[in-house]
């Protein structure tokens, strides 16, 4: 169920089509996650301001149930952002937030990862 939202100021037409299941696959592994329950989501075209220009900027948001601490992101952040870098966002201009979720707080198939024992 884990789940890495990407939004930046680059456009829509600078993201290659198979960009999205390429860092899907790099995300899933990294994860230790099946990729049949992972989702990437990238949102382009954002107005966004970092810093002092506006050179490609990115924030993530990475949701995981599991598989998420202080060493594990450390590794996570490096693989992400290595995979992201191929867009044009580097490393010092992408901010990525962990949230290690709770089963019983992720709705799938009509009710709860946990009753489905995630």
């Amino acid at each position: 169920m884990p789940h890495l939202r990407l939004e930046t100021n680059l456009p829509r037409d600078q993201i290659p089509k198979e960009f999205p299941m390429e860092l899907l696959q790099v995300f899933a592994k990294t994860l230790g996650k099946p990729e049949e329950l992972s989702v990437v989501t990238i949102v382009p075209d954002q107005i966004m301001g970092h810093g002092t220009n506006e050179e490609p900027y990115g924030q993530a948001t990475l949701m995981s149930i599991g598989k998420l601490g202080e060493e594990e992101n450390i590794i996570h952040s490096k693989v992400l952002s290595d995979k992201i870098a191929q867009l044009g966002i580097t490393p010092n201009r992408l901010y990525i937030k962990f949230n290690d979720t709770k089963s019983y707080n992720v709705g799938v198939g009509g009710t709860t990862a946990k009753t489905l024992g995630y």
